[in-house]
């Protein structure tokens, strides 16, 4: 049967299995309904004010401090900001982090785009990759010749999850893309020296801004490099938003909306007991997800090694009986949205998130509207 041919079934969720709210998404996902009333209380002072004038700087502010203490920044770390998502902060990268050469794990549609970016750059010589298959990611060891190293805290596109680590000699910078992890896991801080993130994902926020915490080791490279002669474009100047982040603002007008959402959710993470209770909100919604799938006829985790099965973003395979294009449809018709696979891995799978916004009584309510649909269409 052709897409085109398939008709959704007519199933219609009983009320009292429904989650609280429906939204699932891998990011955007679930911007929390109290940031929203807090930034329609605030909108007539403060958006479409000033980004270099208060009150926008106090909450620039706000949100950088906060996410220092979430992420329990080392001494001498520091929080910078700048317009674009994780892949404008690829790109800056390209132009300002990496001296000459860079070594990359692939296990995932986001890492390999990062080393893709590196190899089209002429000024730098072409990346080392190390891949490995989707679903499962690669170890990282020590490559001669490279002073950079990226990998992923989270691939979203897969579901697989890797601590961050520390390799190569003095010098060599961590580069960690954290887009889906930052505020949903749990890491070492000093094992980073740029551990960088958008806030649409484990932050409830929008899109539109890129936030990394840098090392003081970063921080220097990114001035040396910035003042060696190399082009940059100034839109990508990582050190003008190292400046401009000193004094709470961007080199341009962000979205100022975003930067808002995001500090409202860093702030209950930090109000609630910080990191470990955002990341322990995330375990628990893992910890329900995987043990229905575990103990579904229907449905298995997509990612076989346990401890690299991503605890913010879920990737459940489903057997053939099953048709997980059509069981996303139903779902949506009955108000739980965006939990389709992705769209390059090709596989008969759903993408769940569970970021630490999503009430873990949420996820164990999804978990039974599974079961009711999985029934219906068997």
């Amino acid at each position: 049967m052709t897409e085109s041919q398939k008709t959704t079934p007519d199933i219609t969720l009983p009320a009292d299995l429904l989650p609280s709210d429906g939204r699932f998404g891998s990011g955007p996902t679930k911007v929390l309904p109290e940031a929203l009333d807090a930034l329609a209380a605030r909108a007539t002072d403060f958006m479409g004010t000033s980004h270099r004038k208060m009150p926008v700087k106090l909450v620039v502010a706000e949100m950088r401090n906060g996410i220092a203490e979430l992420l329990r920044a080392p001494d001498g770390y520091e929080i910078v900001c700048g317009n674009g998502g994780s892949t404008g902060f690829w790109d800056a990268a390209v132009f300002g982090l990496i001296d000459e050469k860079s070594h990359h794990l692939s296990f995932g549609e986001f890492g390999g785009k990062f080393a893709k970016a590196v190899a089209m750059a002429p000024h730098l010589q072409d990346p080392s990759v190390t891949e490995s298959a989707m679903g499962t990611r690669p170890d990282l060891e020590p490559v001669d010749g490279v002073d950079a190293y990226a990998f992923t805290h989270n691939e979203t596109s897969t579901g697989v999850m890797m601590d961050p680590v520390r390799v190569g000699g003095d010098g060599d910078l961590m580069l960690v893309d954290a887009t889906s992890a930052a505020g949903g896991l749990m890491f070492d801080a000093n094992a980073t020296d740029v551990y960088y993130f958008a806030p649409q994902k484990a932050l409830a926020s929008d899109g539109g801004l890129w936030i990394a915490m840098m090392s003081p080791a970063a921080i220097e490279r990114v001035e040396r490099i910035a003042n060696s002669g190399r082009y940059i474009p100034p839109s990508l100047n990582l050190w003008s938003a190292v400046e401009n982040s000193r004094q709470d603002q961007t080199y341009n007008t962000p979205a100022l909306a975003t930067i808002f959402l995001t500090a409202q959710t860093v702030n209950w993470f930090n109000d609630n007991g910080g990191l470990s209770w955002s990341a322990g909100r995330s375990a628990t919604s893992a910890e329900i997800l995987y043990g229905w799938a575990d103990a579904s006829d229907a449905a298995s985790p997509f990612v076989q090694v346990e401890s690299e099965r991503s605890k913010v973003v879920a990737t459940i395979d489903f057997d053939e009986s099953i048709d997980a294009d059509t069981l996303v449809e139903v779902l949506r018709k009955n108000g739980i949205l965006d939990v389709g696979g992705y769209r390059k891995l090709g596989r008969n799978q759903l993408r769940i998130g569970m970021f630490p916004a999503i009430d873990p009584a949420d996820t164990e309510a999804l978990t039974a509207c599974l079961d009711y649909c999985i029934q219906a269409m068997s």
